[in-house]
């Protein structure tokens, strides 16, 4: 649906009129058609660069952008007018005229396409009912919460009818629980309109709970992509691992990490992470490995979650560091598919 061809985007000194920071750096991706994707990074990283050259918002320094077969960066501005009506967009903030109702607000880009006022009904209210605000049409956004903005923003850029929706910081002004709700309705209207959604966030909770795959960008670049699932069970980058760590569950708590030590002494205890995905998820590996070790294993912290719809659980477990112990847990482990880390020991 998308495809990042070698983009590049560099943005002029003001004071030189040189090309003196470059967003983005050769950046090759490509976005499947009907899923959900995630572009996720820190503040910086250029994601919000990158979504920008897919709607033409930016132009890229070198490379291209396909949009659904087409050559954003190569098109006039009435032709570019064109691509974007196929393209729906989803802000930070909302964006909402506050002298319009909420109905008055879905209607406007069908207004400003020219749509005669009895097809504009025709297709605005069953949007508004979509996103839950039935009941709230006739009120001016001064009268809503954000969550309500937020869902008003989202049947605007669904009123166009888009191949494409794009999700710029959608969530980060909202409240855990209505953010939530965003995410589930972004779900519902991606099965049920077969929409490709666009994900751009630096908020890992927002990734894991909504997308099938994910990109991460540091420093203009992708470091990563892939199945959500995989990035977020065996992270290959020290950017994915660092925002990993900031999940329920993804490091060790203070209080022991404070007393880890990386080398083993007479009498310490191994300290290791247990991760449970696939086929370990549903499994009582905990006690077998107790009976195996014949040995006490003291759990430290622990967490149960899905990502992606997929079970997956992390648990810190200690036990001794005794040669002949660690033997057997690592057997169990082959012979289980249990995956374990050692992190280091405590006394």
């Amino acid at each position: 649906m998308v495809s990042f061809e070698n983009v590049t985007k560099s943005f002029n000194s003001r004071e030189t009129g040189r090309k003196a920071f470059r967003a983005l750096d050769n950046i090759s991706y490509s976005v499947p058609r009907g899923a959900i994707t995630g572009i996720i990074g820190r503040s910086g990283a250029g994601k919000s660069t990158l979504v920008r050259l897919v709607n033409g918002l930016e132009r890229p320094s070198e490379g291209r952008v396909i949009v659904d077969g087409t050559d954003v960066a190569a098109l006039d501005e009435v032709a570019l007018r064109s691509v974007r009506r196929s393209i729906g967009m989803i802000f930070q903030h909302f964006n909402l005229l506050s002298s319009r109702t909420v109905y008055d607000n879905v209607a406007m880009p069908l207004e400003i396409a020219g749509v005669a006022k009895q097809d504009i009904k025709k297709r605005i209210e069953p949007l508004i009912d979509l996103v839950g605000l039935s009941e709230r049409t006739r009120h001016y956004p001064a009268q809503l919460s954000g969550g309500q903005k937020q869902r008003v923003g989202i049947a605007r850029a669904l009123a166009s009818e888009p191949k494409l929706l794009l999700s710029d910081e959608a969530t980060s002004a909202l409240d855990p629980e209505t953010t939530q709700q965003i995410l589930g309705l972004l779900k519902t209207i991606n099965r049920d309109l077969g929409l490709t959604v666009l994900l751009i966030t630096h908020e890992m909770e927002v990734v894991k709970a909504v997308t099938s795959r994910v990109a991460v960008m540091d420093k203009g670049q992708i470091v990563e992509s892939g199945r959500t699932f995989n990035v977020f069970t065996a992270p290959e980058h020290e950017t994915t691992r660092s925002m990993l760590a900031a999940l329920p569950g993804g490091s060790l708590p203070d209080w022991i990490g404070r007393q880890v030590i990386a080398a083993p002494k007479p009498g310490s205890n191994a300290l290791l992470r247990l991760r449970f995905f696939g086929e370990t998820a549903d499994q009582p590996l905990v006690s077998q490995l107790m009976t195996v070790l014949e040995s006490p294993v003291n759990i430290i912290a622990g967490t149960v979650d899905e990502i992606a719809g997929e079970p997956y659980g992390t648990l810190y477990v200690a036990y001794s560091a005794d040669p002949a112990v660690m033997q057997k847990a690592d057997q169990f482990y082959a012979q289980t598919g249990l995956n374990a880390e050692v992190v280091g020991y405590v006394a």
